[in-house]
């Protein structure tokens, strides 16, 4: 924010030429200088309040992630997968406090990774405060909460501790480094030598952390291999229904809430105007916009998974509605501060159809993700940086990237083809290098034997095996053994656990 410029030499002939003018004027630019001040105090205070307040609503997104995760997997590996999740944020607070943050925005550095910062030395700086170290540490935690839905209800503890850490402590912040950084080569922020003249424009992060969990899953579930009874004898797909709707759908209504900080969030402050007359038009008008295109694409994408699950398949599925929902949230993340909210409906509407033809692809494959996960982030992610190099809007692109004149946009909006081209060097990379780095981690912990469980253990449910009992203990008073047994877990192949 500017401040007032006031100078008594300057005041001193407007005030006359009596013996205090020089006192009257010299006070007169001390009170505005006072205040001044205090001005530029109060709008660090804001916009620090504003970024806190949306890392907060980023963090309750972990709540989604449980409850989303717990529902969707079998009952007796539900303690198992909320203790994952609980995890990915405890640890992922500690490797990225030591190492996550430096390598992501450890500034000033190179265009490939950060070097400074380490366990937060020097910090704050004139760049950086305590805040945007906790907003970007719930959006590391968050790409490693999508791993875990992929590789849920098979796989060793020990597991994902190892890949969590990886995870958040290397893999996601360097690629948060090469488009969020002021310094990253493919960032949109650079002084000079943008991508293509453009940058990425991947505002919230449907690359950087949707597609990232999204690959780091889809390797870890492909090296696992489905979960048992998965696929019958002749490859045919049998369902492995989730042992609760209520809780699915009690964390997509978190993830729903959560995605409010998560996409306006990430403008990072809010007391800022668009132009040097405007009084009711800034930066809170466009994070307002920004959670109207997230709306717009989440509902376009439920109503139309709503309708093409039935056309498929005969059911209304509350399940498949809130994938798809989640499924236009993570495709709407890369476009929603520079495209219009009719955009916004195209959107959700294409990303609902991403997420059921990678279903499809998924089945024909044999591939197994108890949630998803990799379909979801990864195949509707890919679309939403797709679909942002086509509609991204110039005057919008502008106001949040000032300083490049010329700036190629969205190539259905009349800005070329530039854009485009840097986002599919975005889905490339961010393909490739998760690819190396996560992929060769499972691999390894395949070799090593610290990656799947045994089929015993995986039969018999985690809960039991790894934690100590079930998550859910049934009382009978009566003792009528027919009863009790109504109550027991069941394998898929009808025996009891």
């Amino acid at each position: 924010m500017a401040s007032f410029a006031c100078s008594a030499a300057d005041l001193r002939p407007l005030l006359g030429d009596g013996a205090n003018a020089t006192a009257a004027a010299e006070y007169i630019c001390s009170g505005f200088d006072a205040v001044s001040n205090k001005l530029v105090d109060a709008t660090y205070a804001i916009d620090n309040t504003y970024l806190l307040f949306s890392a907060y609503l980023v963090f309750s997104m972990q709540l989604g992630f449980a409850m989303l995760c717990a529902g969707s997997v079998r009952a007796k590996n539900t303690m198992n997968i909320m203790l994952t999740n609980v995890l990915d944020a405890a640890t992922g607070g500690l490797f990225y406090y030591l190492f996550g943050f430096a390598l992501a925005y450890g500034s000033p550095s190179n265009g490939f990774i950060g070097k400074h910062f380490f366990g937060l030395e020097r910090f704050p700086s004139p760049s950086f405060d305590y805040a945007f170290f906790l907003y970007q540490w719930a959006f590391a935690i968050a790409a490693a909460g999508i791993t875990s839905g992929s590789i849920a209800e098979r796989t060793q503890f020990v597991a994902y501790l190892i890949y969590s850490s990886f995870l958040t402590g290397l893999v996601y912040p360097i690629v948060s480094h090469w488009f969020w950084s002021a310094d990253g080569w493919a960032s949109p922020a650079r002084a000079d030598n943008l991508l293509f003249g453009s940058g990425v424009v991947d505002f919230a992060g449907s690359g950087v952390v949707h597609m990232v969990g999204g690959i780091a899953g889809l390797w870890g579930a492909m090296i696992e291999g489905p979960r048992i009874g998965r696929f019958d004898l002749n490859g045919k797909s049998v369902s492995l229904r989730g042992h609760s709707g209520t809780l699915v759908v009690l964390g997509t209504f978190l993830l729903w809430f959560g995605w409010y900080g998560f996409n306006p969030g990430s403008f990072l402050n809010i007391l800022k105007t668009y132009g040097e007359h405007s009084s009711h038009y800034g930066q809170w008008s466009a994070i307002g916009r920004t959670a109207v295109t997230t709306t717009l694409a989440g509902s376009s994408s439920a109503l139309t998974t709503l309708f093409g699950k039935r056309l498929l398949t005969g059911h209304w599925n509350v399940t498949d509605v809130c994938n798809g929902l989640l499924g236009g949230f993570a495709a709407i993340t890369s476009g929603c501060s520079v495209v219009d909210p009719w955009a916004a409906v195209i959107c959700g509407f294409v990303a609902a159809w991403v997420l059921i033809g990678c279903n499809k692809l998924a089945e024909r494959f044999k591939y197994d993700d108890p949630l998803e996960a990799a379909q979801l982030h990864g195949g509707c992610g890919a679309w939403g940086i797709i679909f942002t190099a086509l509609f991204a809007k110039k005057a919008y692109v502008n106001e949040i990237y000032p300083g490049q004149p010329g700036r190629p946009y969205g190539l259905l909006m009349g800005g070329g083809a530039k854009l485009l081209a840097a986002h599919m060097v975005q889905i490339l990379v961010i393909a490739g290098w998760v690819s190396v780095t996560m992929g060769t981690l499972f691999w390894l912990l395949q070799k090593l034997r610290l990656l799947r469980i045994s089929p015993e253990e995986e039969m018999a449910g985690m809960d039991l095996t790894s934690h100590g009992g079930l998550a859910y203990v049934y009382h009978d008073e009566n003792n009528d053994q027919a009863l009790k047994n109504s109550f027991m877990m069941t394998k898929v192949d009808g025996s009891t656990v």
